[in-house]
């Protein structure tokens, strides 16, 4: 009863002629070329990890598309055989040979397919969680919500504080040493490398090694809470040179303003608190809860990569910041006049 119901239903179909048959084809080829070249447009860009611009990237784009690959030719050779079924006629069929089949096609085959993506996963796995050789720049991140602390060696020794964005010289490895000031957080650069977890009360490590310059996005790739989205930094990678005169220069103190606006800001700063959550090197603002701010004219983004660093988005970050990243810990400032956050944003633009 229920095969004649289905070739009942299958038969016009079947009954079509070639030449609509064909035609309607020509039609569905060329939509699914159309959504083909459409999902192909999003694998560029600087938070694709078909894009990539690292090793560790290169490794895992090679084990997504042999991947892909198989399953698109196991994919064909289904429909084929379903196409093929419903074309040919119904015949009784030897037990044996069918028995030969269905353990052939079912179990042996699969079970090679799987093994042959298994090996070449595993092959590749040792390059990924390899860690730097001695001598690498080691780079401290830690994950707070919604935000990212990146602690950086110094030249003289030490150890000095940016936000929200990661810089790195071009074909060297780099360690990062991660962690987590509160939930369970996710590091990733997508056209980099692997992501890797922050688990509160211990340190993981991921090691990356970029291969082209260039501006790249990271984020946090696990689920920490309401603005879980809005978490990401800016990675600019560059040649070496340059990033060791960035590293000097990132080292040193605030310069105290020139400009009598930014002058006039900087008390404002003060005045306002903004030095308790915030530090800014060289002056007395010391805070450690928020995002450090000694440089902060010379990153690309504000808030965790959610805006571009631009005094009208600083303004919207300063006076309404739970309309842009819900449940920030940072309150808005209405209360300050149009002169004071004016003043307030040219002191800002100006830590470079």
């Amino acid at each position: 009863m229920i095969m004649h119901a289905v070739n009942q239903s299958l038969q016009p179909i079947l009954d079509r002629p070639r030449r609509a048959t064909f035609s309607w084809s020509r039609r569905s080829i060329a939509r699914w070329a159309l959504l083909a070249v459409t999902v192909c447009t999003g694998c560029q860009g600087p938070q694709s990890a078909l894009s990539p611009a690292g090793e560790g990237a290169e490794q895992i784009a090679a084990l997504f598309w042999a991947m892909a690959i198989g399953a698109g030719m196991i994919w064909l050779v289904v429909i084929g055989l379903a196409a093929y079924a419903l074309r040919i006629v119904p015949q009784p069929h030897d037990k044996r040979s069918s028995r030969r089949w269905v353990i052939g096609g079912g179990v042996i085959v699969p079970t090679l397919l799987l093994s042959i993506l298994l090996m070449f996963g595993l092959a590749i796995l040792p390059a990924l969680v390899r860690p730097a050789p001695e001598g690498s720049l080691h780079v401290e991140v830690v994950g707070v919500r919604w935000w990212w602390r990146f602690i950086y060696p110094s030249p003289d020794g030490g150890s000095f504080e940016l936000a929200n964005e990661v810089r790195l010289p071009v074909g060297e490895p780099v360690q990062f040493d991660l962690r987590s000031a509160d939930v369970i957080h996710g590091f990733w650069i997508p056209s980099l490398g692997g992501k890797v977890d922050m688990i509160p009360g211990r340190q993981t490590r991921l090691t990356l090694w970029p291969t082209a310059v260039g501006t790249y996005r990271g984020v946090c790739a696990e689920y920490c809470g309401a603005s879980h989205a809005k978490m990401a930094f800016d990675v600019v990678v560059m040649p070496r040179e340059e990033f060791d005169a960035w590293l000097r220069q990132q080292a040193q103190d605030a310069i105290d303003p020139s400009e009598p606006d930014a002058r006039r800001g900087s008390e404002v700063f003060l005045k306002s608190g903004c030095g308790g959550c915030h530090a800014v090197r060289g002056t007395a603002a010391d805070g450690s809860i928020g995002p450090d701010l000694t440089h902060f004219g010379s990153r690309h983004s504000l808030a965790a990569g959610s805006l571009e660093n631009s005094p009208d988005n600083l303004r919207r970050w300063i006076t309404e910041p739970q309309s842009i990243k819900p449940m920030a810990v940072m309150p808005g400032y209405h209360t300050l006049s149009d002169a004071d956050l004016a003043s307030l944003i040219a002191y800002l633009q100006g830590l470079e």
